[in-house]
């Protein structure tokens, strides 16, 4: 069959969703029997494409005969040819087909733009954007030929697409097109899937973590929502990191990166889950987005065995601290944890750690300069008692005992986020969840089995891999 093109083409309009595909020529377009670019024009073809819901119906036959929409399996996957031209776009069709025709597909889908197979040249450049500015997450391949979406699109959103290519001789061509997903089954906002990210906006150390807490859970053997679901939760930063997602449990997902944040990083987060489809739990719905940024990399080690502690702010060191830590019978946790929070002044209890009242070693003090780094009541704090026994013995019930102005110190150098890790201690590991914030005692390659997706796509979309590959183009 003999393609032919509409004059006068600038944009191509479709409407994908959970229910159909119509397909659209421009209003008024004429069709003529010549072929796509004229002599010596700078052109590139591009395929769009999208997958299809199911299987190949009588139907869809008719257009897969006609060739409107080409695939490896028609019936399974569509593309529409469009020429990407130094004056505009122009979109390849067949008269015969009138207007519009639908077809079933799934929203969930990846959306696809590359090189005609035959053509020479390269994408240099994919910008998709809904209808209110925001952008759909995507990655351009190493070698310019395709572009793909990694975040789902959402129902009933309008999108804008900008494509920016090289032809064979290096010439600028592009194109603009638009599409339209169909709307959800219209459920009550309150059924929703929404997500409420953590911390709070806010200046923090480089071990802090991004959480997300849904409206409702996701269980683990619904795989394929949960991995729409990590899709949508996009994590930025600049500088870019490598990071990923993890499972905590069926509500809540744990962020961060392979290594600590490097400091001064700014991290943004935002849910495009607002429309996407979510199989039997529905659709997603708005969330607030969260901002907070990475001050200096404050790294505090404490061998017990040496009864020192080690302060460190990006990699130098710039105070090192006698300290005694837990005693037999009362060893200090193990591994990395990181500040909760600090209080001037609190009260200990042996009772609110097991150890009952009228035994030996029952204690009630009141403690200054006391930074948190458990929830179960592991302290970093001023221990003027133990003055004698610090940098020669351990001594405490768990906590980290230093003297007064030591603990003043590290009180007013320390934030929430920054990372406190104990060695040498013999004490049991700490908790990756649970009690605090103990992510980072687990590996990369544990974590990375912690997401819905693939290894490679769970740390790869982390690092907002850019959909240009020459911006000078």
């Amino acid at each position: 069959m003999a393609m032919s093109r509409t004059k006068a083409w600038t944009a191509v309009t479709a409407v994908t969703g959970a229910a159909a595909l119509a397909l659209t020529h421009a209003p008024g377009g004429t069709a003529e029997a010549a072929p796509p670019g004229a002599a010596g024009e700078a052109a590139v073809t591009l395929l769009v494409g999208h997958a299809l819901d199911g299987g190949l119906r009588a139907d869809d036959a008719v257009w897969c005969a006609a060739g409107a929409f080409r695939g490896g399996r028609c019936g399974t996957w569509q593309e529409q040819r469009v020429l990407a031209t130094a004056r505009g776009g122009e979109v390849l069709w067949d008269p015969a087909l009138g207007d519009a025709r639908e077809l079933p597909t799934d929203s969930g889908s990846p959306l696809e733009i590359g090189l005609a197979r035959a053509e020479a040249g390269r994408l240099t450049d994919v910008t998709v954007t809904d209808g209110h500015g925001r952008h759909l997450a995507g990655e351009l391949g190493p070698d310019g030929e395709r572009w793909r979406n990694t975040e789902p699109l959402r129902a009933g959103e309008g999108y804008t697409v900008r494509v920016g290519a090289q032809d064979g001789r290096g010439a600028t061509v592009g194109v603009s097109m638009a599409f339209r997903t169909a709307p959800p089954d219209a459920p009550a906002d309150g059924d929703r899937i929404t997500a409420e990210f953590g911390p709070l906006p806010g200046t923090y150390g480089a071990g802090e973590v991004v959480t997300a807490e849904l409206s409702r859970p996701v269980p683990a053997d619904d795989p394929e929502a949960r991995a729409r679901v990590e899709q949508a939760l996009q994590v930025t930063s600049r500088p870019r990191v490598e990071g990923a997602w993890h499972w905590v449990n069926s509500s809540t997902l744990h962020f961060r990166p392979r290594t600590y944040w490097p400091a001064h990083t700014v991290v943004r987060v935002r849910s495009g889950l607002d429309g996407v489809e979510l199989g039997e739990h529905g659709y997603g719905g708005p969330s607030e987005p969260l901002e907070f940024t990475v001050a200096d990399r404050i790294e505090a080690v404490t061998d017990s065995a040496a009864h020192e502690m080690t302060v460190r702010r990006n990699g130098r060191v710039i105070r090192t601290i006698p300290v005694t830590t837990g005693k037999a019978g009362f060893l200090t946790r193990s591994g990395i944890k990181v500040v909760l929070g600090k209080e001037a002044k609190v009260r200990m209890r042996g009772d609110s750690v097991g150890i009952k009242k009228g035994t030996k070693e029952f204690y009630d003090l009141p403690v200054l300069y006391a930074t948190r780094v458990t929830w179960s009541g592991e302290y970093v704090h001023a221990a003027p008692w133990s003055v004698e026994s610090q940098g020669e013995e351990n001594v405490s019930h768990g906590c980290t005992g230093m003297s007064t102005e030591d603990a003043a110190w590290f009180y007013e150098t320390v934030r929430e986020g920054d990372i406190v890790e104990v060695v040498n201690s013999g004490g049991e590991r700490m908790d990756p969840f649970g009690n605090g914030i103990g992510d980072w005692n687990m590996d990369w390659r544990t974590w990375l089995s912690g997401s819905a997706l693939t290894p490679a796509a769970a740390a790869h979309r982390a690092q907002d891999a850019p959909t240009r590959l020459d911006p000078t183009t």
